[in-house]
């Protein structure tokens, strides 16, 4: 394969991921006119097209998306490998991008970067905090964290949290406007404060089990959020009940200002695990980050 021919797969994959010249065009560092220009040449002469063009959107066509899944993969392979001959320096260099949760991302990976990364400068790390179930293969990132039951089975889980648990707390002053709910049931007849997770396809449905016996609660209130901070202010504002990780509102629980519900209802997950695919080449960086993030508890 000629070298011309080489460049303008490339040019294609990258406007095939990106679903715009635009963005493809500063990614490789060149005019939008010269990448269409070239992705154009190609289907010319593969005698096909690739891409779907409109005024406001560009997706692959069904040979587009052969394309980007049978080449594309191959080039991948070619990064890894060349990334992979940093094993001939004499320090582990080279950025590892992760995709994770919000609070996998603040109460896992952080905490444990923190006293990593001082110790090799030449690595860098990428966290893209994103509460969606993002496939870190087409996104190419290195690898996501996610709990235990929401993994893929091709993929290699390494664990690296202790397990997690919910917690359904309110604010004193909510309580003694309402009282407590006994069953999840109750909470229907509760003021919550709701998270919008991009998975769910909408609001975020609480998730309780009790005696092999799980059921999931629709909640509503005045509030919606996208964000652990926020909920946290609100409900020790009184602004209703929210339903959090366990380690995100002890503290405020233990000093009286949340109070704790259904506590007997809220099991305990398999913790947070970071996951790649099978296939990927592991750098001495990636190597060591891995282990750095395993879970010995």
């Amino acid at each position: 394969m000629s070298r011309a021919n080489v460049n303008d797969l490339l040019a294609f994959l990258a406007v095939a991921r990106e679903r715009s010249f635009t963005r493809a065009a500063a990614q490789l560092g060149v005019s939008q006119s010269a990448l269409s220009h070239t992705v154009r040449g190609l289907e010319e002469r593969l005698g096909i097209r690739l891409l779907s063009r409109t005024t406001r959107s560009v997706a692959p066509t069904e040979a587009g998306e052969r394309l980007l899944r049978t080449v594309g993969p191959r080039f991948e392979e070619i990064d890894a490998e060349l990334a992979s001959l940093n094993e001939l320096r004499e320090k582990p260099a080279g950025t590892i991008r992760i995709n994770a949760g919000e609070h996998a991302a603040i109460s896992v990976l952080w905490p444990k970067l923190e006293g990593f990364l001082p110790e090799y400068p030449d690595i860098k790390v990428e966290i893209v905090v994103d509460n969606a179930f993002t496939d870190i293969v087409t996104e190419r990132y290195d690898a996501g964290v996610r709990l235990g039951e929401q993994l893929e089975k091709d993929m290699v889980a390494v664990r690296i949290g202790p397990g997690l648990r919910m917690a359904v707390v309110g604010a004193p002053s909510y309580f003694a406007r309402h009282a407590p709910p006994e069953v999840p049931q109750d909470l229907t007849r509760h003021t919550c404060i709701n998270l919008r997770l991009p998975t769910y396809g909408g609001l975020y449905a609480w998730e309780f089990e009790k005696n092999g016996h799980a059921l999931r609660v629709a909640v509503e209130g005045q509030l919606v959020f996208n964000t652990i901070g926020l909920r946290v202010s609100a409900a020790l504002a009184g602004m209703g009940l929210a339903c959090l990780a366990e380690d995100q509102v002890l503290p405020w629980i233990a000093e009286g200002r949340l109070v704790r519900v259904l506590e007997d209802w809220c099991p305990t997950y398999s913790g947070y695990h970071l996951y790649y695919p099978s296939r990927r080449q592991s750098s001495p960086a990636f190597a060591l980050l891995v282990e750095a993030l395993r879970y010995r508890g």
